[in-house]
């Protein structure tokens, strides 16, 4: 089930993004932002959040999905696709025509995911992370998944209905 996120629901949404992303506060276009500041959605199954998305309305036009997140043991599961889809429809609710979103070099899994949702490769920010790493988060790791050398963010976008 998808649902909005409560302030009951804060504390599991912050583990989540803990464990999948590091945390709650992201480096991304050259600024830390808080990703629960947004609207937050989030996937449940049995009542346990398993899955977090928060969303950005930028202007008429555009939606950036700000994060995503699923919990370690629940990927796979579809709920990554279930969230983004999710966003889609808010996006689409309030007349945008085109979700976007920002995410590593090394980040191959959510790469898939959204590529397989329709999302389409826009620009590639070199040495952006790196920046980020030196500038706003410190604790970002050098490598990252799959043994990746973390340096870029990659934006992805496409259109709220069709591809």
């Amino acid at each position: 089930m998808i649902r909005g996120l409560t302030e009951a629901d804060q504390p599991a949404a912050t583990q989540a993004l803990d464990g999948a992303l590091g945390g709650r506060l992201q480096a991304r276009m050259d600024e830390l932002v808080d990703v629960l500041a947004f609207p937050a959605l989030g996937a449940f199954v049995d009542d346990e959040l398993v899955g977090v998305a928060t969303y950005s309305v930028d202007d008429p036009g555009t939606v950036e999905l700000v994060a995503l997140a699923v919990v370690a043991e629940h990927r796979r599961h579809g709920h990554g696709a279930a969230l983004i889809g999710a966003v889609l429809r808010a996006a689409a609710e309030h007349g945008a025509t085109h979700v976007w979103l920002v995410t590593t070099n090394d980040n191959l899994d959510a790469l898939g995911v959204y590529q397989r949702q329709g999302f389409r490769l826009v620009e590639v920010r070199r040495g952006a992370v790196d920046r980020a790493r030196r500038l706003l988060k410190a604790s970002i790791p050098e490598v990252g998944d799959h043994g990746i050398a973390l340096h870029d963010e990659l934006v992805l976008e496409r259109q709220t209905t069709g591809t």
